[in-house]
């Protein structure tokens, strides 16, 4: 006989823990836009234990833009789901209660959940490509199609700056307070880069609501960091053995986490500090850190890895030559930062190292791969420029790109074809068609990539022929061969 699916706390009778509150008696404070598995191992789970500690009407609406999933998964659940936290000690399981319910592709009940005057806070996972701005011109991508359409239908707003603005709109036209907005993605000055965003949409349609959002609205910036691997068949069979119930909507993570968070919020925030938050008045550095060091290495042994043939991120650090060039990457992009008071980045690149190792996370590099052309320039460009300027060594950086263009040929050493599952696939595939498969064309013709690249970096010849040299090998040896002879030195 099946397992009933979860719909109460009341059915969970195996090893999870439970809240510890009542999830009904709190009232919903909070929208969150990208209601995905890193939401629900990260803010969903700080959030849980805010409200055992403190309390508050903060649990959280969440919001999927496109995907029914969530929706279907969470709402015949009562928004309960299995937290599965693996290490090498162990795996153990805790039912979440901080999620109400989920809004499933529908823009109007969107908007109606933002301008909830209840609503305080408004946070964000939609990836990098999600939000439809344009990070060197610090304003809206006038392309994105979600910007294209929401600036024709303004007042039927389906993507993220229309439906912010929209709602800010509103609730300034009722005199409700603004909302705090809180990115929680993996980007430079997320708080800062989303308000640019929102302000710059905002001026097009009226440039007295740009000033009011630019004066009146919180865009506090965060870091945050905890592995998330997908869910897999496996995760729903450990989710039903901890609680005796299926559960659709479980979601498996590493025991580490973290969270910093610039402390700007004007009408009231969860206790999340109780469960290990970190708030500061610049999360700058904190950011910069983790981005290069954690998501730069990260991508380096995505694109390696893969094509080494290691699906898994436990798999690259279980091979030697991998490893080291992991550990090589850990300490160049520690070099290619200034001193973080409190932070030995000596310990924090162990730590991570040790972290990418955990036999117990299956997180694949096909997962870490994707969407290259988003995440390169502030994993490894940036650092490859500062490393450039210092005059330190940029040949980590420069491995990691060839890497990244050796992907972008889109087959495997042995000719199997896999998808880039990048937003400029297109652009890739057509700056590589009749190009022939040479270190120097390849690297050329992905170098001239409009706005991927900084000037200052393409224009150097030093970091161009580390480039080519590095992706020379892999053509030449095929990704194995040349990671080991990487290694070797």
């Amino acid at each position: 006989m099946s397992a009933p699916r979860l719909t109460s706390l009341s059915q969970v009778h195996g090893e999870a823990r439970l809240p510890g509150y009542e999830p009904s008696a709190h009232g919903v404070g909070i929208v969150h836009i990208g209601i995905g598995a890193f939401h629900r191992a990260h803010q969903a789970a700080y959030t849980d234990a805010a409200l055992l500690a403190d309390g508050g009407d903060w649990r959280i609406r969440g919001v999927s833009l496109r995907s029914r999933d969530m929706a279907e998964a969470l709402n015949p659940q009562n928004g309960l789901y299995t937290l599965i936290e693996r290490s090498a000690a162990g795996t153990t399981g805790q039912v979440i209660g901080s999620i109400a319910d989920v809004i499933a592709a529908d823009p109007v009940a969107t908007l109606v959940a933002l301008v909830d005057p209840a609503v305080r806070i408004v946070t964000l996972t939609v990836t990098e490509k999600g939000y439809g701005i344009d990070r060197a011109g610090r304003g809206p991508d006038w392309s994105h199609a979600a910007v294209v359409a929401d600036l024709a239908s303004p007042d039927a707003p389906s993507g993220v700056l229309g439906l912010l603005v929209a709602a800010l709109r509103t609730r300034r036209a009722a005199g409700t307070a603004p909302f705090t907005v809180l990115s929680c993605d993996n980007l430079p000055e997320n708080g800062a880069l989303l308000r640019d965003g929102v302000v710059g949409f905002a001026r097009r349609l009226d440039p007295s609501l740009a000033d009011w959002i630019a004066a009146a609205v919180a865009f506090p910036s965060s870091m945050v960091d905890r592995i998330t691997p997908a869910v897999t068949a496996e995760t729903l069979a450990t989710a039903e053995r901890l609680t005796g119930c299926s559960d659709l909507a479980a979601v498996e993570t590493e025991a580490f986490h973290q969270w910093v968070i610039e402390d700007h919020f004007p009408d009231g925030r969860p206790a999340w500090e109780k469960a290990g938050a970190i708030f500061v008045s610049d999360v700058t550095p904190y950011e910069r850190m983790k981005l290069t060091m954690l998501n730069g290495s990260h991508s380096m042994l995505a694109y390696a890895g893969f094509l080494s043939g290691h699906r898994h991120v436990r798999d690259v650090m279980a091979d030697a030559s991998l490893a080291a060039l992991v550990r090589r990457h850990l300490l160049s992009a520690a070099a290619a930062l200034p001193p973080l008071p409190g932070i030995d980045l000596d310990a924090y690149g162990a730590a991570l190292a040790a972290r990418f190792a955990n036999p117990a996370i299956a997180h694949e590099t096909y997962q870490i791969a994707m969407d290259g052309t988003e995440k390169l320039p502030q994993r490894l460009l940036a650092p490859a420029t500062v490393a450039l300027e210092a005059g330190t060594s940029i040949r980590p950086f420069a491995f990691a790109v060839a890497a990244w263009m050796r992907y972008c040929l889109g087959k495997t050493d042995a000719g199997e074809a896999y998808a880039l599952r990048d937003p400029r696939a297109g652009e890739i595939a057509s700056a590589l068609a009749g190009v022939p498969r040479d270190a120097a064309a390849v690297s050329d013709a992905l170098h001239a990539l409009p706005g991927l690249f900084p000037v200052g970096l393409a224009a150097s010849e030093k970091w161009r022929a580390e480039v080519r040299q590095a992706l020379d090998r892999m053509l030449e040896l095929g990704m194995q061969g040349a990671v080991a002879e990487e290694a070797r030195g």
